[in-house]
């Protein structure tokens, strides 16, 4: 078996000092940056790979940080962990990725085993019915959370997610603008404080607006394009059918005007709907999706960032940090049609 190239050999074949050396593999600023490109250049050619779990024994850091989420294939995450992942980059972080699909028993697995690997730190939007206990076990074991998208109560941890009570009144108010009061809303569990804020938006909307909120116009529990879709269905069959609906997020906004074309009647003309998120798809929907931007790409941010400067000694405020989000009105939404 070929033995390993070690610092001392990329030492001796440029003379320099394994000291010197060992700097220049971590971008420490004491050596010249025409000496460290140098001397990565010999480590690759050498085929040096860098010894994480002998840094970490040094330094009591691994340089790895666990990120957990509901579902990568929802682009809201997606897009989420993209920030995330460009904010670690710049301070030589690896993230190790897990989805709980909303089990806690998955979720408190990937939180031990990155445990076990000597994680630095997690970033997490947690299952639904996390107790505050599966968190704290982290913290008291060295290992900070920062919690995104998601609120859970009890816990000292920073927090950050949009105003999601804000933005869902910024969604109904628009409709009731344009003449709507028949006003649906599909998605979301209040099994959840992204559901329950969402819902009590849409609520205090529709009271400020004297429109009496009607049980049968809210169907709690899709997420997704179908999940919308099925759900056009639905509301397309109701005695006194919404003019408009607000949509938990884009994706069910997106299966929502399917349902309602193949249904034979125009989104955005015979009713119009409000999504989420705006996603990348959003713009490019027909019709265009008139949304609510939630600062993905800032919650992403602001959470690395969080966790980074806690490891470095610096200590985030506990608590939701809130993004404020934006309408962005499109083709998707009209004026109440008087009908004959």
């Amino acid at each position: 078996m070929a033995q390993k190239v070690k610092l001392s050999t990329i030492a001796e074949t440029l003379g320099l000092s394994t000291a010197t050396v060992s700097l220049a593999l971590r971008d420490s600023p004491l050596v010249a940056t025409v000496t460290r490109d140098k001397i990565k250049e010999q480590a690759r050619a050498l085929g040096y790979i860098y010894n994480r779990r002998a840094a970490s024994l040094r330094t009591s850091r691994s340089g790895i940080i666990g990120v957990v989420v509901h579902d990568i294939m929802n682009p809201f995450y997606g897009e989420i962990l993209k920030a995330i992942e460009a904010e670690l980059d710049r301070d030589k972080q690896t993230f190790i990725l897990s989805n709980h699909y909303d089990s806690v028993e998955k979720q408190r697995d990937f939180i031990e085993t990155l445990l076990q690997l000597g994680g630095d730190g997690v970033i997490m939007s947690p299952a639904i019915g996390t107790p505050p206990e599966d968190i704290q076990l982290a913290e008291d074991n060295g290992m900070p959370a920062i919690l995104i998208a998601r609120s859970i109560e009890g816990l000292d941890v920073p927090i950050f997610r949009g105003d999601d009570a804000y933005g869902i009144s910024l969604a109904t108010n628009h409709l009731i603008g344009l003449g709507h009061r028949c006003i649906a809303m599909v998605g979301g569990t209040d099994q959840t404080s992204t559901g329950r804020d969402r819902y009590q938006g849409y609520v205090n909307a529709l009271r400020k607006a004297n429109i009496d909120v009607d049980p049968d116009l809210r169907i709690p529990g899709p997420r997704s394009k179908q999940g919308g879709f099925e759900a056009a269905v639905h509301l397309l069959s109701l005695p006194q059918k919404p003019t408009a609906v607000v949509c938990w997020n884009d994706l069910v906004a997106i299966g929502m005007m399917n349902g309602i074309a193949r249904a034979g009647l125009v989104p955005g003309v015979d009713i119009s709907v409000t999504g989420y998120d705006d996603l990348e798809e959003a713009s490019i929907a027909t019709p265009a999706l008139t949304t609510v931007w939630n600062g993905q790409a800032d919650v992403g941010r602001s959470a690395a960032r969080a966790l980074l400067d806690k490891l470095s000694g610096s200590h985030e405020p506990d608590g939701i940090h809130l993004i404020k989000p934006e309408m962005r009105i499109r083709q998707s939404t009209g004026p109440l049609r008087v009908t004959a």
